[in-house]
């Protein structure tokens, strides 16, 4: 068994982003700017991962300010009461396709814990970058409710449309740099 690594985020080539339906036509996406992680790993393949994510929520972009100034109050987020989410990985699942996995979880947001897994690809380690670091890269993507979070607000439309819905599509690239 070889010695455990830890690696860091790289903030300037990860995006925790999301996207989500708007009144049932389109899709409105954002992302948060700040957030902090640790990674460990023994193998250098990353099959055997373990991920600690914490998100500050008042962090949350979608590139229109009363919509952000929404997301913060208590109608979803409530950042004042609950400044973080965070995900902590509990086992990565093989799947049939080389260097791709079921990353499984659990992800706290409202003080509201719940099991989730989300699809995560390894693509790859940099040994050496032109700086001398070494870098390896994920997509990380799934789905959640947001309503089994407590993010409840919503609108029904004269169309029948949900002016927000419920399924919030998760797209996570990361680039992780060894640190030890």
């Amino acid at each position: 068994m070889q010695n455990q690594s830890k690696w860091a985020i790289d903030p300037s080539h990860t995006k925790v982003g999301f996207s989500v339906r708007h009144f049932g036509i389109s899709e409105t996406d954002g992302f948060f700017r700040n957030y902090a992680a640790l990674v460990f790993t023994e193998k250098d393949d990353f099959s055997d991962l373990k991920v600690d994510v914490t998100v500050q929520t008042d962090s949350i972009e979608t590139n229109d300010h009363q919509r952000d100034t929404h997301l913060k109050s208590d109608d979803f987020f409530n950042v004042e009461k609950f400044p973080t989410m965070t995900f902590r990985s509990t086992s990565l699942e093989a799947t049939a396709t080389e260097n791709e996995y079921k990353m499984h979880g659990n992800l706290t947001i409202r003080d509201i814990t719940k099991p989730v897994v989300f699809d995560l690809e390894y693509a790859g380690t940099v040994p050496q970058d032109p700086f001398g670091n070494t870098k390896a890269g994920f997509f990380i993507t799934g789905n959640i409710n947001r309503q089994e979070f407590g993010l409840k607000f919503n609108v029904l439309l004269g169309t029948g449309n949900l002016a927000v819905a419920d399924k919030v599509k998760i797209n996570i690239p990361v680039q992780l740099l060894k640190v030890a």
